[in-house]
């Protein structure tokens, strides 16, 4: 199979043998998919400057199996410039579809969206609703979007109710809002994509915060390592 000239982005790269590279690579039409750069190592290759993060790709590859060979790399415009928590944050991005996304499942919607978030890393400071919705989309189009209702009755969330979060169920009804639940006014906001609010913004990312940690399950995210630092 040989695949010409696709939109793409790479997402982490890494030594492979002596004169090589290893690519995650996100793309428009086939999804994520792992390439051998082969021979970009050696001090003769013009290659390497391309295959960066965060640089808008035509590329071109060949190969049967999960790990294919690229053939061809060129730039479809100036990479984006991310800058200090941006750049963090891009990065975070980053590791996360490398972590949650299956190989050569086809998600041109996410690929649209991931354009969007890191056209709006590129100005500081780091929109944080942007990141939010892109957490969103992408647990939407896994198949793991929230429901926006009461999981033990089955009605709509209500905006002046609080629910906590049940992995695997989703959202139910508590008496006690210091009982790290959510109030409704939040998460109706949040499935409108309305971030308009800081307390939208905070209940929105302590939400993502332990639904993408299910979908992780023992690993650890290296990039909010460095947030931390």
């Amino acid at each position: 199979m040989r695949i010409l000239l696709q939109q793409a982005f790479i997402l982490h790269h890494r030594p492979f043998r002596e004169t090589s590279l290893l690519l995650d690579v996100f793309t428009e039409e086939h999804g994520k998919i792992s390439l051998i750069a082969k021979g970009v190592r050696k001090h003769r290759s013009t290659l390497k400057a391309l295959l960066q993060p965060f640089v808008p790709l035509l590329v071109s590859w060949q190969g049967k199996n999960e790990l294919m060979n690229l053939v061809s790399v060129e730039a479809k415009g100036p990479p984006f410039q991310l800058r200090g928590d941006c750049l963090l944050s891009g990065l975070y991005v980053n590791e996360l579809l490398v972590r949650v996304l299956q190989k050569q499942d086809p998600h041109p919607k996410l690929f649209s969206h991931y354009v969007s978030t890191l056209k709006s890393l590129t100005v500081f400071p780091v929109n944080q609703s942007m990141l939010r919705i892109f957490e969103k989309k992408l647990l939407e189009e896994m198949g793991y979007g929230l429901r926006y209702e009461d999981f033990s009755t089955g009605q709509p969330l209500m905006s002046d109710k609080y629910y906590q979060y049940y992995p695997g169920d989703g959202f139910k009804q508590i008496d006690n809002p210091q009982a790290g639940g959510f109030k409704g006014e939040s998460l109706l906001a949040f499935s409108q994509e309305l971030l308009t609010l800081p307390e939208y913004l905070q209940d929105a990312k302590r939400l993502m915060r332990i639904v993408i940690s299910v979908l992780l399950g023992d690993q650890n995210l290296q990039s909010r390592e460095l947030f931390q630092k």
